[in-house]
């Protein structure tokens, strides 16, 4: 894997994770001065954002990003302390950066930026999983390089994902793990900190017919619609063991046969899945040699802007599994927008 897009972002992600791991070893501190309890997770999404989007800058040159972070908030009076904040945590891997290079890095990436026309382009989650960051659980920085809309290249850090498949996910890892993929190239894992490492190569092994299927599940109900899941599970008679844990690690947690599926179910109506929330996840688990598509089995499409337009929910599983996981939803009538029936 040598595509410089994959260096850049190997190092993009390996940077925003290690800002990560710093805010999240001082929340008590930042909740306490700022007086405020998602303060840490603030000053960590515009960390991350702004290293990722410098160390793309300095290696690439001034690519289309397209993040979730705005800048203007940072830019009040009354924003002081969080952007005091926001430049020491930068300055741990960017030691000279100023003010106002932070602020224009973050706003290069936000909200307003200009992706207008865009068959190429960078995704960005700085952090995703804010609830799992805040509980000092899992949590992934996300970021992914788009063409004509489908994902070309991903980066996934996973700042607190053990190797260890016997580790609980309640329980950091001192390392974390960055799982990286090329479309039609395989997908290889480094620790998160040491992003020069020898690569390893992952490939998902197919589940063997009659186990009994891990589920990912997100730690927060609101997420996914846990009863639908269940409902699916149950007309297939699967036996299950849930895998509770919040990000796009799950999507890694599929890759690497840690589980067999992870199913996003719409929660409620109208709802449209983002793309910086399943770009590099959903790569990954594909070139690991799982099968992503939305619940009526459609391609993931990121090229209708900043949401999955024309999809409905995620299905990531082993290929033996999707399909009837597909039919199952189909049979059931849950392929349709929460709170609508065919």
């Amino acid at each position: 894997m040598t595509d410089p897009r994959l260096r850049a972002a190997q190092q993009a992600v390996s940077d925003a994770c290690r800002v990560c791991r710093h805010v999240q070893g001082e929340i008590a501190e930042l909740r306490a001065e700022l007086k405020d309890d998602r303060s840490p997770v603030t000053v960590a999404d515009w960390a991350s954002q702004a290293v990722v989007v410098m160390r793309l800058r300095e290696l690439l040159g001034d690519e289309v990003v397209i993040g979730e972070e705005d800048a203007s908030a940072l830019r009040d009076d009354r924003a002081s302390g969080l952007r005091e904040h926001v430049l020491e945590s930068v300055r741990l891997v960017r030691p000279d950066a100023g003010l106002d290079e932070v602020l224009d890095a973050i706003g290069w990436a936000g909200p307003t930026s200009d992706e207008a026309g865009s068959r190429a382009f960078w995704t960005l989650d700085p952090i995703d999983g804010t609830k799992g960051f805040l509980r000092g659980e899992q949590y992934a920085v996300s970021l992914g390089w788009i063409e004509d809309g489908q994902p070309r290249v991903g980066a996934l850090g996973c700042p607190n994902l053990s190797p260890d498949f016997a580790r609980p996910f309640d329980d950091p890892d001192a390392h974390g793990l960055i799982f990286s993929a090329v479309h039609d190239t395989g997908v290889v894992e480094v620790p998160a900190d040491r992003p020069e490492a020898d690569p390893v190569p992952l490939r998902r092994l197919e589940r063997i017919d009659g186990d009994a299927a891990r589920i990912c599940q997100s730690v927060e109900k609101a997420h996914t619609n846990r009863s639908s899941t269940q409902q699916v599970l149950d007309h297939l008679g699967i036996e299950t063991t849930p895998a509770r844990l919040d990000s796009q690690a799950k999507y890694a947690v599929v890759a690497r046969r840690q589980a067999d599926a992870y199913m996003r179910m719409p929660s409620s109506p109208g709802y449209i899945e983002r793309i910086w929330d399943h770009a590099a996840g959903s790569l990954v688990a594909q070139e690991a040699g799982a099968t992503v598509t939305d619940i009526r089995g459609r391609r993931l499409d990121f090229g209708q802007g900043r949401g999955l337009e024309k999809n409905l929910g995620v299905v990531c599983a082993a290929p033996a599994l999707h399909g009837p996981l597909i039919g199952a939803i189909a049979e059931l009538g849950l392929d349709e927008p929460a709170g609508e029936s065919k």
